[in-house]
């Protein structure tokens, strides 16, 4: 087989947009008891080794912003092979504007929690995302992250 023909019958490749709002840039040190003492800095590094070996690439956003999370979403989600893993954080009970952004792009975008939102306050139980993502994940701290990458490769590789 030359080469040529080795690129065109190779999979392309596959983004996933890990896109976190607000305060869970503290994740490790925050309330240990509820998101656990493991930071970001450390687990996406090896998510995205893990996924490297199935021609994924990491991508990670973070912002205490909304308009920069919808900025994210909508710059990234019109590419093809290209999927997200949201955790809004405290906007997915609150934010109209980030559930459209969902809604509008043609990406598939699982939410996922760290916490399972449904056995705390009464105002974390209800999403607004929740009706416009492909999936949700919620209760399995960092590892909700990873199952829901794996999701995406795996939908995403079979468009």
């Amino acid at each position: 087989m030359s080469a040529s023909e080795d690129r065109r019958t190779k999979a392309p490749s596959i983004d996933i947009h890990i896109v976190n709002g607000p305060n869970l840039n503290l994740v490790g040190t925050r309330e240990p008891g509820v998101y656990g003492d493991h930071s970001f800095d450390d687990f996406i590094p090896a998510l995205s080794k893990e996924m490297a070996a199935n021609n994924v690439r990491i991508h990670y956003h973070q912002s205490n912003i909304e308009g920069e999370l919808i900025d994210c979403l909508q710059t990234h989600g019109f590419e093809s092979h290209t999927g997200f893993v949201l955790n809004a954080g405290g906007y997915t009970h609150t934010s109209v504007a980030l559930r459209d952004a969902v809604a509008a792009i043609e990406a598939p975008v699982v939410e996922v929690h760290m916490s399972n939102i449904h056995a705390r306050e009464e105002f974390r139980q209800t999403s607004l995302l929740s009706p416009v993502c492909e999936a949700v994940i919620c209760g399995f701290g960092l590892s909700g992250y990873a199952w829901a990458a794996e999701w995406l490769r795996k939908a995403l590789r079979s468009d």
